[in-house]
């Protein structure tokens, strides 16, 4: 029989930290799950580590040949995983023992739901922090929030394989801000739900994550508005709230290119702007088309 959840780790040169993010997952209260750590070419000797060699017969190590980023990582180990619920943990975070725990019995309770997350701890360079109140974590109808900002954390969430295989997964052409698209698109269409314990603890600070590493996230964020406004899939209400949010930032990106002289994404800016600009403030207007091949 197949267990229950199936927990996926990308992992990629993180030995020193993904010991701590695999105990938190072996410790947990529930016990009917799979771990599957999806080592993402690592170069640091990860697949030596002594968690590994502990015998626990649910912990499996799936090793990627090269570097293919975090969501080719995530998808491949939905693809290998054999239960029909998924829960995401990055190997610099930690669970608290009762999250899966928590999140079966929540789901149980609450049918209608495909997808819930949880609240969550902020510890930044070893020190406990109050995260902004925009980043609180909440439930509900998220997608108007969602535009602005990522409201969901992949480590807190639990969602259905079902769902995650119906939105398409994990968009593996981003370099970043793979989580934001993915959560757009769970979100036109699907409530979230939300467990009121803090029942993941969120690491931050070092200098591998991809904030410290990628340069102007927005320009992802323009991408995959673009795509969700031109895929078709969302009621008229919810495309102007996307175009609106996509207008907005392009225009402070387009700032910022003008500023710099790179005339070239000036450019695609510009004309998403212009294209976009009308319908966004004027009601409804022609369907305008192009934006997602000017921002790839």
């Amino acid at each position: 029989m197949s267990p229950r959840v199936a927990v996926i780790i990308p992992t990629y040169n993180r030995a020193a930290l993904l010991g701590r993010a695999v105990s938190s997952v072996l410790g947990q209260t529930f016990r009917d799950f799979e771990l599957i750590v999806v080592d993402d070419g690592s170069t640091d000797g990860t697949a030596d580590l002594p968690v590994f060699a502990c015998g626990d017969p649910r912990l499996y190590l799936l090793r990627l040949p090269d570097n293919r980023g975090v969501s080719a990582a995530r998808n491949t180990g939905v693809r290998e995983a054999t239960a029909s619920w998924i829960a995401f943990l990055d190997s610099d975070d930690e669970w608290l023992p009762a999250k899966l725990s928590r999140q079966v019995e929540w789901m149980e309770k609450n049918r209608d739901f495909r997808i819930c997350q949880t609240r969550e701890i902020w510890i930044r360079n070893g020190v406990r922090v109050n995260p902004p109140g925009t980043h609180e974590k909440s439930g509900g109808d998220l997608f108007a929030a969602s535009v602005e900002r990522c409201m969901i954390t992949p480590s807190s969430v639990m969602l259905s394989r079902e769902l995650f295989e119906a939105v398409g997964g994990f968009d593996e052409s981003l370099r970043a801000c793979e989580d934001y698209d993915l959560w757009l698109r769970v979100t036109s269409r699907n409530e979230v739900g939300l467990i009121d314990e803090y029942l993941l603890k969120r690491y931050g600070g070092h200098a591998d994550q991809l904030s410290n590493t990628v340069p102007v996230l927005d320009r992802f964020r323009v991408q995959s508005l673009a795509r969700l406004v031109e895929s078709g899939n969302l009621p008229e209400c919810r495309r102007r709230r996307a175009i609106a949010g996509m207008v907005k930032r392009a225009t402070i990106l387009a700032a910022g290119c003008q500023k710099r002289g790179n005339d070239g994404e000036y450019g695609k800016y510009r004309k998403i702007i212009e294209r976009y600009g009308m319908e966004c403030n004027a009601g409804p207007a022609a369907h305008l088309r192009g934006a997602a091949d000017i921002v790839a």
